[in-house]
């Protein structure tokens, strides 16, 4: 196994737990402004590395890479929304079900069986669910439902894109596939740039970082592993950003680390992660 691309995936999971860090510290930006940033930030590095190395002329399955970049863009908004309206340990917990849903995605396309220590194991991470959101009331009028929502959305809609580019990630370079996950999230997400005249010049300054750190640097190191590393073995791996995450949020936000988190999220993260090396044994 490739030292490298485990090396990359784990400072890949790491950096992605300063995620919701940056997200809550931007107050003045709306959500669709910082999700422009987040896909836009990265296209525009990106283009002229492109150029230079020329790599404008893309030769895979473009129509699926397009489709993979709009549902990216749809879950990203999700992602953001989790975040703003819930506590980061609310959101990082319960999208990381998504290995879940790409074993249930895997087996609806590809016509697998899913075998009874899945079905178990899904059962175990629907659980961690429920008992992650115990106390919470059900209604649009609570932000914590309405986050949590999002983030199990934001959940299966990368668990989709995870499928789709692992399908076409061979015949691409690392800032091809980088490109495509943010192109079409950097066009539609430019009508909420409207917004920047009222937002605070820090929070711009937390905007282009976050693109470029979130945007380049995470999805390089992800993708350099994932290319060396069975989607297995990467996403297992990526686990560690749960912990990266609720640390941050304990220690700078004050975020509380309640017992249903704990609970709910070991449930979720131990059924991912088993079914994660189920499906590597395959």
């Amino acid at each position: 196994m490739n030292k490298k691309a485990i090396y990359a995936i784990i400072i890949c999971a790491i950096l992605a737990g300063a995620n919701g860090l940056l997200i809550k510290s931007m107050t003045s930006l709306s959500t669709g402004t910082i999700a422009w940033f987040r896909t836009g930030i990265p296209i525009l590095i990106l283009i002229p590395f492109l150029w230079k190395d020329g790599e404008l002329h893309f030769k895979g399955n473009n129509k699926k890479m397009l489709l993979a970049s709009l549902i990216n863009a749809a879950r990203m908004y999700l992602y953001l929304l989790a975040y703003i309206y819930t506590s980061i340990g609310n959101t990082v917990v319960l999208f990381y079900t998504y290995p879940i849903f790409v074993t249930v995605i895997e087996a609806i396309a590809f016509k697998q069986k899913i075998e009874r220590k899945q079905t178990m194991l899904l059962l175990l991470a629907f659980t961690g669910i429920v008992i992650t959101y115990i106390g919470k009331p059900f209604s649009f009028q609570s932000s914590d439902f309405i986050g949590m929502l999002a983030a199990v959305g934001a959940s299966i809609g990368y668990a989709i894109t995870v499928v789709l580019f692992k399908a076409e990630n061979a015949r691409y370079s690392k800032n091809q596939m980088i490109f495509y996950q943010n192109i079409v999230g950097a066009i539609v997400f430019i009508p909420f740039l409207i917004a920047i005249p009222s937002a605070t010049l820090p929070d711009l300054g937390i905007g282009v970082f976050y693109g470029f750190l979130i945007g380049i640097v995470v999805f390089k190191l992800f993708f350099f592993g994932l290319k060396q590393l069975s989607a297995a073995t990467a996403t297992t791996l990526m686990y560690l950003e749960v912990v990266s995450a609720i640390l941050l949020g304990y220690f700078v936000l004050d975020e509380a680390i309640t017992w249903n988190i704990l609970l709910g999220g070991s449930f979720i993260v131990t059924s991912s992660y088993l079914i994660s090396r189920l499906n590597k044994k395959k």
